[in-house]
């Protein structure tokens, strides 16, 4: 295992040779065919439950999904370490300061221009859509489960969520940042540590930094563990999901999820031209993202499938000092999903409550999605309170943020999908810049 090595300076490099990227690449590489059996099975097996109806398998299907929630738990559990591994060592791998900040300015240019691209991509295939959307289920759905009382805790709650996320930037105590999952606060204290250790003195620079190379090869080496166990977890995760899913696929619900995972295939296709421009093979690219893309489609988290990018984007021949940076800030800020679901969610909401949406209204929503994404509050549901006034302003009910949360299983799994995508591919780009 030569990966700490190769986060020093003078052995980074934009490419490595394939027997030194092997054994990582292993760690997913090798369950990939079997997770994707196991989520193929359970998706199948799970939408024949939903349409038997019957009571005692739907109970069943329930138990499992405990199962599947003790793996995600274990993913989560190497993240926080993982990511202060990564981050400090990527950092501190750079000597110069100034190096820093080109990476710094080169990820935002990368995540804006790629922000910009899925905001097009989603008007320009979510429009046309929608446009087929029957006349008949105009203004005439009803009102899904919940979705009022959602509605009302995310209007509720919107009034501090966005100022309290600015404040909250600079974390009071890192490690209740830490413990309370506030990625962006943790990413900020851990960076300027970071910097700390690359201006202190040799004695007390090199004593740290053998640490937390230490510490991430052997939080990897706890993820590849329970990484073995992803094709029973994805089985046990997705099996429930599907069984309570299944039945509720039709009419104007089936409509919004078959457009939303639609124009989410679009993106992340798009995500993959972009990794073969800036000079990865359509194939290997491939068949690096489909580990990570399965565990992200099964535990709708970005920041759990953290583990999994890592080892795709250096099976890819990220540089370490490029991946330790550029990964956990994407995961922090970064959602190329963000404007598939505005965008998408705007259009099914408007056929909702029978609300045209024109040319303005879109493009409020379009430059909304890549200007105040990065802005989400770190918390369940965060994304709405940014999208719940966005909606009062182009004319749009805000109970209707509630239909979107009623209907957001199967649309979250698939934006979990694009943002890893994203997130992996972005990477791959700064580093072909670095």
């Amino acid at each position: 295992m030569d990966w700490p090595r190769r986060c020093l300076p003078k052995l980074a490099s934009p490419r490595r040779v394939p027997d030194e990227s092997s054994s990582r690449a292993a760690l997913l590489g090798g369950e990939s065919g079997r997770t994707l059996v196991a989520l193929g099975a359970a998706v199948g097996l799970g939408v024949a439950i939903a349409w038997s109806g019957n009571e005692g398998l739907m109970r069943a299907t329930g138990m499992l999904s405990i199962v599947g929630t003790l793996w995600v738990n274990a993913i989560r559990m190497t993240v926080i370490p993982l990511v202060v591994a990564l981050l400090i060592t990527g950092v501190t791998s750079v000597a110069d300061v100034r190096d820093m900040g080109r990476l710094g300015g080169r990820t935002l240019l990368v995540f804006g221009a790629m922000l910009i691209g899925s905001a097009l991509l989603s008007l320009a295939v979510a429009v046309p859509v929608f446009g087929l959307f029957p006349e008949a289920m105009l203004g005439k759905v009803p009102l899904p489960s919940g979705a009022a009382e959602a509605a009302a805790q995310v209007t509720q709650a919107q009034a501090g969520g966005v100022l309290e996320w600015f404040t909250g930037l600079i974390p009071v105590n890192p490690v209740a940042a830490a413990a309370s999952g506030n990625m962006v606060s943790l990413i900020v204290f851990v960076f300027l540590f970071s910097l700390a250790i690359a201006r202190s003195p040799q004695a007390t620079r090199q004593p740290l930094e053998a640490f937390f190379k230490s510490l991430g090869e052997a939080m990897l080496q706890l993820v590849r563990w329970i990484v073995a166990l992803a094709p029973v977890a994805v089985f046990c995760l997705v099996l429930p999901l599907a069984a309570q899913s299944g039945a509720s696929l039709v009419g104007a619900v089936g409509f919004y999820v078959a457009a939303f995972a639609t124009t989410c295939a679009v993106v992340t296709a798009a995500c993959h031209l972009v990794a073969a421009i800036a000079g990865h093979r359509p194939r290997p690219f491939a068949q690096a993202m489909i580990p990570t893309q399965l565990i992200g489609i099964s535990c709708s988290s970005s920041i759990a499938s953290l583990p999994a990018m890592v080892q795709s984007a250096d099976r890819l021949g990220v540089p370490a000092r490029v991946s330790g940076f550029v990964l956990p800030l994407a995961v922090s800020v970064f959602k190329p999903a963000a404007p598939v679901a505005w965008i998408v969610g705007a259009l099914f909401i408007g056929k909702f409550y029978d609300i045209s949406l024109g040319v303005r209204e879109l493009g409020i929503v379009a430059a909304a999605s890549v200007f105040l994404s990065f802005a989400a509050p770190g918390v369940p549901r965060g994304a709405f309170l940014l999208l719940t006034p966005l909606f009062v302003a182009i004319g749009l009910p805000a109970e209707g943020i509630g239909v979107l949360i009623a209907v957001d299983l199967i649309p979250d799994m698939c934006a979990t999908v694009v943002n890893v995508t994203g997130d992996v591919t972005a990477t791959t780009v700064v580093a072909k810049t670095a």
